[in-house]
């Protein structure tokens, strides 16, 4: 059922009128969450107080809970310092995630084994092109890219691969894990990401 508050605030605001309509049409059982996910690399800026403020009043709005959601995935440009300015700059605005405060490294292990799930469906493969390389085989807007060389090995291959990856067995960056899609799509976030 629909509070008077969702109402009130669903016509004036774009995303309350989406979110409102989508639960009419799919109806969802569980808690909505919303999310701030910052890179602990800096500090916030005022579209991040935007971000902040858009996402727990959304929660606020349709019963739910805002969560603070560290990205710190790439621990060499990240700092605890950041952390701690970026939860006291959230009090400071007035909105407390409370014990909402997750990290993106949380998951790691989680993410670990999707990704190998990927591999083992044949959806993914460790790439060994540098970055330029990928670059350049990824195509353009207006040309289709190439496969990598290596988009063909075996899910054995792959799975050795990748379990040396995440044992640290090659240098940074020497090999990624990419996503199988398609080196013609004119979308080129489609042709085949770097996703590990």
């Amino acid at each position: 059922m629909e509070s008077d508050n969702k109402k009130e605030h669903s016509s004036d605001n774009f995303l309350f009128r989406l979110i409102t309509e989508e639960l009419e049409q799919y109806p969802f059982t569980r808690e909505m969450r919303t999310r701030f996910p910052p890179e602990p690399n800096g500090y916030l800026h005022i579209g991040s107080a935007y971000a902040i403020q858009t996402n727990d009043t959304i929660a606020r709005q349709f019963n739910g809970k805002f969560h603070l959601r560290f990205d710190d995935t790439n621990p060499l440009k990240e700092d605890i310092a950041y952390v701690d300015a970026i939860i006291e700059d959230i009090k400071w605005l007035g909105y407390d995630p409370g014990e909402h405060i997750y990290y993106g490294s949380d998951y790691s292990e989680e993410i670990y084994r999707a990704a190998v799930h990927l591999i083992e469906r044949g959806r993914a493969y460790v790439c060994d092109l540098t970055p330029e390389e990928v670059s350049e085989y990824r195509g353009t807007l207006t040309q289709p890219g190439k496969n990598s060389p290596f988009r063909e090995r075996s899910t054995l291959e792959n799975l050795t691969l990748f379990a040396k990856m995440k044992e640290g067995a090659f240098p940074a960056s020497s090999k990624v894990l990419r996503a199988k899609i398609d080196m013609g799509s004119p979308n080129m976030n489609l042709r085949d990401p770097v996703i590990y």
